[in-house]
């Protein structure tokens, strides 16, 4: 004799994805929810502002591109830019610092 056979059950109910963050924290001010980033997927561009210090940055997008990833690159772009700022290039270092020569001794008379 062969078991029951037992009714199929449905799937559960899916769990609905939670949408990513569009406003962060300024980097500059320090302002929470302060950043807002708008991705324009029609024209390739994303635009970061700033409401409270003003600051802006704009990247290119992909389909796959989301507010986190400018909010990222954004990031890392400030820190390539304190980097460079931070660090004398050698070629404009050695040409526009030149050491100063000491001034002509005034104690030169032999009248003594």
């Amino acid at each position: 004799m062969g078991k029951r056979k037992k009714s199929a059950r449905k799937p559960g109910p899916s769990r609905g994805k939670d949408p990513l963050d569009t406003t962060f924290t300024c980097l500059f001010c320090h302002h929470d929810n302060s950043v807002t980033v708008r991705v324009d997927r029609k024209e390739g561009v994303a635009n970061l502002v700033c409401k409270v210090c003003d600051q802006r940055y704009q990247s290119k997008v992909t389909h796959l591109t989301e507010a986190v990833d400018i909010y990222s690159e954004w990031i890392d772009a400030a820190d390539a830019a304190e980097k460079a700022r931070d660090r004398p290039s050698r070629a404009g270092a050695s040409s526009s610092i030149r050491p100063v020569a000491a001034p002509a001794s005034v104690d030169d008379s032999d009248d003594d």
